[in-house]
């Protein structure tokens, strides 16, 4: 067989993104369209929108950027979840008709699993344990007898969450990670707020609540800041440590939006270095949601032998990871 050529739709949330992958030359394009809304939250019909207006010259790019057509394309992957509906439907939509008229493979990926899949990509790890944390995420998981088994998890809102809403709800703006943690090296006291871990899982919707009840009550937004990262990273990293010791692995990798952060990195390659384990975090081209982690997750499943009829492609807003069989991995 020739070169395998796949292109990778996402539109989970606020990124319309179109990525190929190509087996000889890795990932030769990567190109997206973020919705910014206006008063910091996603707002799921806007984002749909959005989508809809900026994926065809975001197609075009991505095709460009390759310096292919769809006519070479293998197979055409999509996110199909999880995410949100309307978002959803545009890129599977987007993705049904370029299968249909180009008469190309359908390839059904799941969103999380992706971020997953190209941090071990762009870090070279085979077999870590992956802290995946985004805006709609916050799990550890690693690959445990054919699947993605979770270790940990939030239970309310994710990290990603809990450091936009508290952005949007004190002014800072979107994303809140960036605009919290330029404040976080400018406090000084850590202030009490809640530290919340339950077994292996992690609760943030009250250090989200207790936190916007001190910027009302007048405490110092630096403060604020520097306590809402301690204490939430900390939270993180704890959990993280116990799912280490107990699978036993020997590296570590940090996925999704939020592992962009320099500070959170430092804390858990310091624990990492505890117990003797290699760290590693996602290229930062690849944190936030795009095109290439489902070019190269769908290489990954259609090489496997997924595919999925058209008929059959329905969008799976509460797609679970550890539902999806993880057929390209053997260890």
């Amino acid at each position: 067989m020739g070169e395998i050529l796949v292109i990778g739709i996402e539109s989970t949330a606020h990124t319309a993104g179109v990525g190929v992958f190509s087996s000889e030359r890795g990932i030769i394009a990567n190109e997206k369209s973020e919705y910014k809304p206006a008063g910091g939250g996603i707002h799921p019909r806007e984002a749909a929108e959005h989508h809809s207006k900026t994926f065809p010259s975001v197609l075009k790019s991505a095709l460009k950027k390759a310096e292919c057509r769809m006519q070479d394309i293998t197979a055409v992957a999509v996110a199909l979840g999880p995410g949100m509906g309307p978002c959803l439907r545009i890129g599977a939509s987007l993705a049904r008709a370029l299968a249909l008229k180009y008469r190309k493979p359908l390839v059904p990926v799941n969103h999380a699993i992706a971020h997953i899949e190209i941090a071990r990509y762009s870090t070279g790890m085979e077999d870590p344990l992956i802290i995946y944390v985004a805006g709609g995420n916050t799990l550890i998981t690693t690959y445990v007898e054919g699947r993605y088994r979770i270790f940990g998890e939030t239970l309310d809102i994710s990290l990603g969450n809990c450091l936009d809403v508290f952005a949007r709800e004190t002014g800072l703006g979107f994303p809140g990670v960036p605009e919290i943690e330029k404040l976080y090296h400018k406090g000084a006291q850590l202030l009490d707020l809640p530290y919340i871990v339950k077994g292996q899982d992690v609760s943030y919707s009250g250090l989200l609540t207790r936190a916007l009840e001190l910027y009302k009550e007048g405490y110092s937004i630096e403060d604020i800041c520097y306590s809402l990262i301690e204490i939430a990273y900390s939270m993180l990293v704890e959990v993280a440590e116990r799912a280490l010791v107990h699978t036993k692995k020997k590296e570590i990798v940090l996925t999704g939006g939020v592992a962009r952060s320099k500070i959170l990195q430092e804390k858990l390659s310091l624990m990492a270095k505890v117990h003797d384990a290699k760290f590693s975090s996602v290229k930062p081209e690849y944190a936030g949601d795009n095109g290439a982690m489902i070019a190269y997750t769908g290489y990954l499943a259609f090489t496997s032998g997924i595919v999925i009829p058209i008929d059959k492609s329905f969008i799976k807003p509460l797609w679970r990871l550890e539902q999806v069989e993880v057929l390209w991995r053997k260890s």
